[in-house]
């Protein structure tokens, strides 16, 4: 029954969810009302009707006792619903004991006089002095209260006034009701109109976008709504953004890939009509060899970029390396470009989760940016779960900072690159993190281990 219910809400869109849920809201307030506050009315007027007859009989008992039981006509002291009777508790019972009837509106058969008369000689006006009188249709509410030891003062109430009062006061509660229920159902109707129009504006917005057509979005909302709409306007204008970067780093990869081709094919072709392009054969070949290898390392990090994209998803297992043995052949190999830069190490036997050969990348590409931009010294720092290369060269602006590492960005010699998307690639495909800040001195790559839930978020 729960499973159909929530399967019927989820098929239900937001303006049938909303109408549904005043209706519910409507039906158990009515039925509130009905099963609760009609007995609370019930009990509330009871209450009242003995609370007036007490405040009429104790004005009469007190007067009747001032005038130390001169029975005169004191009807002006009788509220005009209640109609008071002073018996003679002395009297016999067949004798006419109402001695004063001060009368109010409302007029009462001979018997039902009798009958309660009888009934209030039997009871205790100091234990029961609230009692109800029930004959037929006939429903009286009256109450006792002696004046001295002769004299017994007896109040009663007609059921037509509790039943007046009782309908007043049902009505004006049902009216105040409907008139709140009433404005706070508008009140949710405009507010429902005001979430669904700009979710309606959200909706139209990504299908122009999803048709590649020309689409704009403006909601002047600071709620939720409002943010989820600034977020998709910024990341459209992130997206396009993007696809401009790549279309132009897909047109420099092209004109990367085409020189070395180019340059293959016409030394090729000048060896094999005899000609050496470059001096002698041997010079020749070497410079196909060298634009054969620029090539080869090109193809490779494209390679390497879109496997561990592919990879990402898949949250690869993979091994643990020792982290400083890498660091090591890394800078075994690349300490000859550039002598002039002193590479200081700290570092711990550390292992690190993946395979050797894209954190070996990873290690070459920081490097190679670090000497790079260095001015005489990067220091490499291996600690548990993190590894930090810095170096002494300029600072990085703060936009700088923030998209080192997208993919198609151009460096600050304006030229595209790969090394820090295939290193941001690596590093995340194997739940880490890299980072770039500025120091006092220069600039800090640090790679550090993430948490499960922060690695989901990353995914994310």
């Amino acid at each position: 029954m729960i499973k159909r219910l929530r399967i019927w809400i989820k098929e239900m869109n937001l303006t049938q969810q909303l109408l549904s849920l005043v209706f519910v809201t409507v039906t158990v307030f009515a039925l509130f009302f009905f099963v609760y506050l009609a007995d609370t009315i019930n009990s509330f007027v009871e209450k009242e009707m003995f609370s007036i007859l007490h405040r009429t009989q104790d004005a009469v008992v007190s007067r009747y006792q001032e005038e130390d039981a001169d029975f005169s006509d004191l009807s002006m002291l009788t509220d005009s619903i209640v109609t008071n009777l002073v018996i003679d508790m002395k009297m016999e019972l067949d004798e006419n004991k109402v001695i004063v009837n001060m009368k109010g509106n409302y007029m009462y058969d001979e018997q039902t006089i009798k009958d309660i008369v009888v009934d209030c000689l039997f009871a205790d006006p100091l234990v029961n002095n609230e009692r109800i009188y029930q004959r037929d249709e006939i429903h009286v509410m009256y109450t006792l209260k002696p004046i001295n030891e002769q004299y017994l003062c007896i109040s009663l109430l007609n059921d037509n006034y509790r039943n007046e009062y009782r309908n007043t006061l049902l009505n004006s509660v049902i009216n105040l009701s409907f008139i709140v229920v009433g404005t706070l159902f508008i009140i949710l109707m405009i507010w429902v109109t005001t979430v669904i129009h700009p979710l309606n504006q959200i909706r139209n917005y990504i299908e122009k976008l999803r048709n590649d057509e020309k689409a704009e979005l403006k909601i002047d909302r600071r709620d939720e709504i409002g943010e989820v709409a600034d977020a998709l306007v910024e990341m459209h204008e992130e997206l396009q953004h993007q696809a401009r970067i790549k279309d132009e780093m897909v047109q420099n990869i092209s004109h990367d890939l085409k020189t070395p081709i180019a340059t293959i094919k016409s030394y090729a072709e000048s060896i094999k009509d005899g000609i050496y392009p470059y001096d002698s054969l041997e010079k020749s070949v070497d410079v196909i060899i060298e634009h054969a290898g620029r090539l080869e390392k090109k193809v490779y990090s494209l390679l390497v970029l879109n496997k561990m994209g592919y990879l990402q998803d898949s949250a690869p297992e993979g091994k643990t390396l020792n982290m400083a043995d890498v660091i090591n052949k890394v800078i075994l190999s690349m300490q000859v470009v550039k002598q002039d830069i002193n590479i200081t190490t700290v570092l711990k036997p550390v292992n690190f989760h993946g395979e050797e050969e894209p954190w070996r990348i990873v290690v070459e590409n920081l490097l190679d940016n670090a000497i790079r931009y260095a001015a005489s010294e990067i220091v490499i720092t291996l600690n548990e779960d993190e590894l930090e290369i810095s170096n002494d060269g300029p600072l990085m602006s703060d936009e700088r900072l923030k998209k080192l590492f997208r993919p198609y960005e151009k460096g600050t010699d304006g030229k595209f690159g790969l090394g820090l998307s295939i290193v941001y690639r690596v590093v995340t495909t194997y739940g880490y993190k890299v980072e770039a800040e500025n120091t006092e001195n220069g600039v800090l790559f640090r790679i550090r281990r993430l948490k499960s839930q922060d690695r989901k978020n990353i995914k994310k």
